[in-house]
């Protein structure tokens, strides 16, 4: 049998996420002689010293820009932190597929999101058991009033027919009497103490439903949030979409959808670097958010792509209020304040539709979708109105 070789898993490790074999050796370095080493390194700072190499081989690979986010990604999938991450960048590899940047953003954000709604469930699971154990006492509750009743009902009716006795002549001995005296008594305690313990009990799992309440709510909004930019995610809107769609069919209310993408962000990343593309889509974020209201929604879509749903404006009306935020964005003078290098101009783009000229909500967002497009080819930083002649399925006639 073939002996285990570490440095052969590790190649292999390399290889699956496109890194290549074990790492070359210097060129000014003899075959036969490895340079001396400036302090004794263990078993343990070999591993962390080839950890370190294979993260920086895999940014190096990729081309992917040094930073927090980035270097922290590269530990999680040299390491196996990251799983689910690690088996994507694997399969993106094995598929000759570049694993860039915004996918990296992308991918992880997805898993997050996928990560926070199975703590919902995890949170909806234990309030459903707190409920159930609630429940559970208030029958308990239930069940020894009944009980309780029973035994008074029944002691009642002994001492009405002692009572009888009494007028009829026949006597009754005082210590009858008095043993009656002491399981009424007795009957007292125990409904007491059984009632306190149901009230201590109650009291409890109402403390924990309101607590396990208050984390549903903090984590439901936590998924739905997007970190970057604060907006709702993509995922918070398909759901507002979905109810503002309904309740706008119902009545006839105007219902407009946008996609708004920042226009040559590619190259603001180039030329400035990755922490500098994220104050610039934080800038584009706070611009748009300037009209969410209980009317007007806009979320993150993804990567520097926005949506904006606008309830109670006819198409006009939708265009005018992007149109004004389009060009308020273009007039600002960004600059990069770590290099004090201006960005240029800072626009975008947009395509916007009306939902009701639709069959379903998801074709709106195609033809609204096609609409930006056309206003990229036309030379960005304008707003286009998607007409029926866009790609779509489902327009209605």
């Amino acid at each position: 049998m073939t002996a285990y070789d570490p440095s052969m898993a590790r190649s292999g490790l390399r290889r699956w996420f496109g890194l290549g074999g074990a790492g070359s050796r210097p060129v000014d370095a003899p075959e036969d002689q490895a340079p001396a080493p400036l302090f004794h390194e263990t078993s343990r700072d070999k591993r962390r010293r080839q950890t370190l190499e294979d993260i920086a081989r895999f940014l190096l690979t990729h081309r992917l820009p040094i930073t927090p986010f980035t270097l922290e990604a590269a530990h999680d999938i040299i390491t196996g932190a990251d799983p689910c991450l690690g088996k994507d960048v694997a399969e993106r590899v094995g598929q000759r597929e570049p694993v860039t940047l915004y996918w990296l953003e992308d991918r992880i954000s997805e898993l997050g999101r996928r990560d926070g709604i199975e703590q919902i469930h995890v949170l909806i699971h234990r309030l459903e058991a707190t409920l159930c154990e609630f429940a559970a006492t208030a029958s308990a509750a239930r069940s020894a009033t009944s009980d309780y009743n029973s035994a008074l009902e029944a002691h009642a009716d002994h001492v009405g027919l002692h009572g009888a006795s009494a007028r009829r002549g026949a006597a009754r001995s005082d210590e009858e009497a008095q043993r009656t005296i002491l399981e009424l008594t007795a009957l007292a305690k125990d409904m007491i103490t059984r009632t306190r313990d149901i009230e201590r009990a109650l009291a409890r799992s109402e403390r924990e439903t309101q607590v396990l309440q208050k984390n549903l709510i903090d984590a439901r909004r936590e998924a739905e949030i997007d970190h970057l930019t604060g907006l709702p995610n993509r995922r918070a809107f398909e759901a507002v979409l979905k109810e503002q769609h309904a309740e706008c069919h119902a009545t006839g209310e105007p219902l407009c959808v946008a996609f708004c993408d920042i226009d040559h962000f590619k190259r603001i990343n180039d030329m400035h670097g990755h922490d500098a593309g994220d104050r610039v889509l934080r800038t584009v974020a706070q611009t748009l958010a300037r009209i969410s209201s209980d009317t007007c929604h806009v979320a993150r879509h993804g990567g520097e792509e926005f949506v904006a749903l606008l309830r109670g404006k006819r198409l006009d009306e939708a265009f005018a209020t992007l149109d004004a935020l389009r060009e308020d964005m273009a007039a600002r003078k960004l600059v990069n304040r770590w290099t004090d290098t201006p960005f240029g101009r800072v626009s975008f783009s947009a395509g916007l539709a009306d939902v009701h000229a639709y069959d379903s909500p998801r074709a709106a967002l195609r033809a609204a979708d096609e609409a930006l497009i056309r206003a990229k080819d036309a030379g960005r930083n304008r707003v286009f109105i998607a007409s029926l002649d866009d790609p779509g399925e489902g327009i209605a006639t």
